[in-house]
């Protein structure tokens, strides 16, 4: 811990007293010269240098608190990203706290103070990280950056899922890990909607970026009554990563109601209210994508929670209070909303029902279902060389930068397609591989679940495992950057590695309870 570290009593030492003083006056001379100017990006930058350097003296001291920061920061990246002109220093902080928590984590692992985890599905992951190594020096590619962009997008925070399992020591760190996230969850989301209504001079910069003022300043507009509405990206840089946070977040806020409507009454009142945010986020965001999604999820969510209800304790009655709760909480944040709002309601009811509704003329329900991923997985197969792929990273998210910053020659390859994309970039035997791995990691994700049917933690595990076959399933299959969107990716791993951890927690936490009842009945004896 960081109060653990050694300090210095300024008051018995005169001369680090002086050095402090002085460093102190330095310090407030050159903030002075910065507002003076008025070059706030330098003076921003520099306090985000001091506090990423007090985030690693953090994590390095304790790998528990880094997982706060880290997934903080993944969300709130962006922001200051956005203010910094897309400032490319800004963009790989996340990378490089994601590695100093690794070494803390690894550190503490040398030492034995975390839990041993092997994950059920680690041959075929090793085999396709094996393989993703070799795709690095495809003869195909342009520039080896390629490859380093494709193994960072890949497998980063893959050792995330060590880290989440590590985490879990007790219920109380379960429910501070899922509370924690509900705060993050309200505030991106309060501020999306906010924006929605506020329009893109809310928090968004006067001048944005080349690179992403074309994603930071979408609108759609129906095509039959001509309404429009402005695509919001909260505190991210583009409404499209705007829109995958609200898909992991509403499952997540599902899962952490229905568990402590089972186990625990705290932090219930946080958990429908968050519910409630994300309703109105995910109808103020625009997204066709994110309100099938979303809508989809709930219905599945709905019934699988009654298959895995305790019915045996005849407890299957809270599974339908949180049914009834969260379409109360839907309900009352949709019905505020258009008593405050209902111009802006209307023009998001209006896209939805004119471009989804299957008897609207102007649908696109099945062309962008079906049709649209259909034909440019198609397409694929135009290109010269998909049967050996061109380099991992290749067709990924961010090779913009790797042309503009490491000046490789643009590679001229893309469709918008997961799979197909796969192809271009590993082959054939890269989307093999893919395959057989999310097959392998569902599986197991569903063994964890099944042997938590009946259990109050039963609705933790199920929505866990439904966000990771969604995202490497049905989502990879339409855009292989919804894997690669860091935000979705830390969340993935981070869980699966919680999920595993589920059953001997809850385990321990029945024996435990059974050993504190038998105590407590034969202290009454």
């Amino acid at each position: 811990m960081i109060g653990s570290l050694p300090s210095f009593r300024f008051s018995r030492s005169p001369g680090l007293t002086l050095v402090a003083f002085l460093g102190v006056l330095c310090l407030a001379y050159e903030v002075a010269q910065l507002i003076l100017e008025g070059d706030t990006s330098t003076l921003l930058m520099s306090g985000l240098v001091f506090a990423g350097l007090a985030i690693v003296v953090a994590i390095l001291n304790d790998w528990r608190r880094g997982v706060y920061l880290l997934l903080g920061w993944i969300l709130f990246e962006d922001l200051f990203r956005k203010y910094l002109g897309n400032n490319m220093a800004v963009f790989f902080a996340k990378d490089i706290l994601a590695i100093v928590l690794y070494i803390s984590f690894f550190a503490a692992n040398r030492d034995r103070l975390v839990k041993k985890f092997k994950p059920p599905f680690l041959i075929p992951l090793m085999i396709f990280i094996w393989f993703g190594v070799i795709q690095v020096f495809n003869p195909n590619s342009t520039s080896i950056f390629y490859g380093i962009l494709g193994m960072k997008v890949y497998f980063l925070y893959i050792p995330l899922m060590f880290v989440g399992y590590s985490l879990i020591e007790s219920e109380i760190d379960l429910r501070r890990v899922f509370s924690f996230n509900a705060v993050m969850i309200l505030i991106v989301t309060c501020l999306g909607t906010a924006q929605s209504i506020l329009g893109p001079t809310f928090l968004n910069p006067a001048v944005l970026q080349d690179d992403i003022r074309e994603v930071s300043s979408l609108y759609r507009i129906s095509p039959i009554s001509g309404l429009s509405a402005y695509r919001p990206t909260s505190v991210f840089v583009s409404a499209g990563r705007y829109s995958n946070f609200l898909i992991v977040c509403w499952l997540v806020a599902l899962g952490f109601a229905g568990y402590l409507l089972l186990r625990s009454r705290r932090g219930r009142n946080l958990a429908f209210i968050c519910m409630g945010a994300i309703a109105i986020g995910s109808l103020m965001s625009a997204s066709r994508g994110v309100f099938m999604w979303n809508m989809g999820n709930a219905i599945v969510i709905a019934a699988a929670f009654l298959w895995g209800a305790p019915w045996r304790q005849g407890e299957a009655r809270r599974i339908l209070r949180i049914i009834q709760r969260s379409l109360l909480a839907v309900g009352l944040a949709v019905l505020v909303m258009m008593t405050f709002f209902p111009d802006k309601v209307a023009s998001r009811l209006a896209i939805y029902n004119e471009t989804l509704s299957p008897d609207s003329p102007t649908s696109e329900l099945v062309h962008r279902a079906r049709d649209y991923p259909l034909k440019n997985f198609m397409m694929t197969f135009e290109h010269e060389h998909w049967a050996s792929g061109y380099g991992i990273g290749t067709a990924s998210l961010g090779i913009q930068y790797v042309a503009r910053i490491m000046h490789a020659a643009p590679m001229g390859i893309g469709v918008e397609n997961g799979y197909g994309q796969l192809i271009l970039e590993l082959g054939i035997v890269g989307l093999v591989l893919w395959v057989f791995l999310s097959i392998a990691i569902s599986v197991s994700a569903w063994n964890v679940v099944r042997r938590l049917r009946g259990t109050p933690w039963f609705p933790l595990g199920f929505v866990i495992f439904w966000y990771a076959f969604t995202l490497l399933v049905p989502m990879s299959y339409i855009a292989f950057v919804n894997y690669q969107d860091y935000v979705l990716n830390a969340y993935l791993w981070i869980l699966l590695g919680i999920l595993f951890r589920l059953p001997q927690l809850a385990q321990e936490t029945i024996q435990l309870e059974t050993a504190a009842n038998l105590a407590s009945a034969h202290g009454q004896v």
